[in-house]
C-alpha cells in the first residue's frame, strides 16, 4: 500500500483533469444550477406581477423533464409501437427517434432573455421599421376571457415580423409561446428561439411518429395552460390573401381538449398588416416558381441591416410606412363545442380565420394599390386621394378597420402614393400617375390584403341597390 508508483506526466495530469471534471459535475454543478434556477424564479416572480396572465409552471419546466414527459407519454408509447410494427425497426431504434423528435420540438423557455432581450429587441425593431399602430382591440372582451383559461392567439402570416410584432404588442399581457417553422433552424436563431418559448414544427411531416410527439407537446401545453401563438395558414401568404386554414395544430388542441375539464381553450383572432412587408418579392417569386422554399440567408440579412445603417447615417432612411395589429372577439372552444358537436376542428378553424379577416387593418399602401389598380388610366394624386377617400368611406361603413393617419385619408392617400413611389411602384407625374406595368404583380400583392374585405363592402352596396 506504501509502494512508490511511477507515472508518466500525461498520465498524471490526464487522471487529475478527470478528477476535477467529476468534482465539478457532482458538487459545483448543481449547485451553480440551483443558483441560477433560484435567480430565475425570482425573476419570473417579479414579471407574473406585471403581466395580465401569469407564465404558468409548465412552460417553467425543465427542458430535459419536458422531453421526458413528453417521450414517456402513454400516446407516445403507443406510437413508437406502431412505429416498430409498421417500419420493421427495433424498439430502441424507434424510441430513439422519438426522443430525437421531441429534443426536436421542446423549447428551453428562459424568463430573462424573452422579458430582457426579446421584449426590448422586439420594441427597438418595430418602431425601427414601422409607425406601428394598433387597430382594433376589444378591451372588455380579452379581459373578460376566464383567467384559467389557455389563450391562443391565432393570426393570418404576412411577414416574419408577425412573430416580433405580436411579442412587442402582447408582450404586457403574456409571454407567447410561437410555432416556429423549419425556416428558423439555423445558427444562431435556432437557440435564441427556442429560449424565448417558441417550438420548431416540420409543416410537410406525414411521419405519424413525428406527428404524434408534436401533438403529445401541443396538448400538454394546452392543458397547462401556455398561451400560444399559431399561423393556421400554415405559412407565409404567397399573394397577399388570408389563406383558408390547415387543421394540425388546431385538431391537435381540439382532440385533446376536454370540455368537461377545468381549463376552457379561447382562441383570439389576430390579424396583421403592413404597408411594406420586407420579404414581399421573396414571396411573389416564391408564387411565381411553384415552390415554397426559403432560405434564411444570414449575409442578406446582415446586408440589408448594412443598407439601414447607411441610410440612417446619411439621413435617408425613412420607416416603411405602418404596421398594424387587430384583435378580434375571442373565441371559447368549451362554448364553441356546444354549437358544433361534429367536425369541431373545421367549424372552429373557419369562425377563428372569418374573425381574423374581418378585422384586417386597412392601412395607406393598400388603398391606394386597390385604386391604382381599379384606374382605367392615369390618375392625379387629388383623383387618388378622391378614390382613397371614397373606398375608405365604403369600407368603414361595412365595419373595417381603417387606420387613418393624422385622421386625414387625404394625408393617407399621400402618404401611400409616397411609399410607392419610392420603390417605383407608382410612375409618372403627380398629375399623370399610374401603376408601374413591372410592379403590378407587387401592387396587387398588397391590394390582395385587403381584397375580401373590399369585395364584402361592393355586395353591400349592389345588395342596398337591389333592395331600393
Amino acid at each position: 500500500m506504501s509502494r512508490v508508483v511511477e507515472l508518466p506526466l500525461w498520465l498524471l495530469i490526464l487522471i487529475l483533469g478527470f478528477a476535477a471534471f467529476s468534482a465539478l459535475e457532482r458538487v459545483l454543478a448543481p449547485s451553480v444550477r440551483w443558483f441560477f434556477r433560484r435567480r430565475m424564479e425570482k425573476v419570473v416572480a417579479q414579471v407574473n406581477t406585471k403581466l395580465d396572465r401569469p407564465i404558468e409552471p409548465f412552460k417553467l419546466a425543465r427542458r430535459h423533464d419536458m422531453i421526458q414527459r413528453v417521450i414517456y407519454d402513454p400516446k407516445v408509447a403507443e406510437a413508437i409501437a406502431e412505429h416498430v410494427k409498421t417500419e420493421g425497426v427495433p424498439e430502441n431504434v424507434a424510441f430513439e427517434a422519438a426522443r430525437r423528435y421531441a429534443h426536436e420540438i421542446v423549447p428551453s423557455f428562459s424568463a430573462s432573455l424573452y422579458f430582457g432581450f426579446a421584449m426590448r429587441a422586439s420594441r427597438w425593431l418595430s418602431r425601427t421599421l414601422y409607425r406601428v399602430r394598433l387597430g382594433h382591440f376589444d378591451e372588455a372582451a380579452i379581459e373578460a376571457i376566464d383567467p384559467d383559461a389557455t389563450v391562443i392567439f391565432v393570426m393570418n402570416h404576412r411577414s416574419n415580423m408577425d412573430y416580433v410584432l405580436v411579442t412587442y404588442l402582447a408582450g404586457e399581457r403574456s409571454a407567447l409561446s410561437y410555432a416556429v417553422g423549419e425556416w428558423a433552424q439555423v445558427w444562431p436563431l435556432k437557440h435564441l428561439i427556442r429560449a424565448m418559448g417558441a417550438y420548431f414544427i416540420r409543416r410537410k411531416s406525414r411521419n405519424p411518429l413525428y406527428r404524434r410527439v408534436l401533438a403529445r407537446y401541443v396538448q400538454l401545453a394546452t392543458a397547462g395552460g401556455v398561451t400560444q401563438a399559431v399561423f393556421p395558414e400554415g405559412g407565409l401568404s404567397l399573394d397577399g390573401t388570408v389563406r383558408e386554414p390547415k387543421l394540425g395544430l388546431l385538431n391537435y388542441v381540439v382532440s385533446g381538449f376536454d370540455p368537461e375539464g377545468a381549463r376552457d381553450v379561447v382562441f383570439v383572432p389576430v390579424a396583421l398588416n403592413y404597408d411594406r412587408v420586407l420579404e414581399d418579392r421573396l414571396l411573389l417569386s416564391a408564387a411565381d416558381a411553384g415552390v415554397r422554399k426559403f432560405r434564411f440567408s444570414l449575409l442578406k440579412m446582415l446586408g440589408f441591416i448594412g443598407r439601414q445603417i447607411k441610410f440612417k447615417m446619411t439621413g435617408r432612411y425613412h420607416r416603411f410606412g405602418y404596421a398594424s395589429v387587430s384583435f378580434g372577439d375571442p373565441v371559447s372552444l368549451r362554448e364553441f363545442v356546444k354549437t358544433c358537436p361534429d367536425n369541431v376542428t373545421e367549424c372552429v378553424a373557419r369562425k377563428v380565420m372569418d374573425r381574423v379577416r374581418d378585422v384586417v387593418p386597412v392601412l395607406p399602401v393598400p388603398l391606394v394599390a386597390t385604386v391604382l389598380l381599379d384606374a382605367d388610366g392615369a390618375l392625379s394624386g387629388a383623383e387618388v386621394a378622391v378614390r382613397v377617400t371614397a373606398l375608405a368611406k365604403r369600407l368603414e361603413a361595412n365595419g373595417a378597420h381603417i387606420h387613418v393617419p393624422r385622421d386625414s385619408l387625404e394625408y393617407a392617400a399621400e402618404i401611400g402614393l409616397k411609399i410607392l413611389s419610392m420603390r417605383h411602384m407608382v410612375v409618372g407625374q403627380n398629375e399623370a400617375l399610374t401603376a408601374s406595368d413591372k410592379e403590378r404583380a407587387t401592387l396587387q400583392f398588397y391590394a390582395n390584403s385587403i381584397a375580401h374585405l373590399v369585395e364584402a363592402a361592393r355586395e353591400k352596396g349592389v345588395a342596398e341597390k337591389s333592395a331600393t
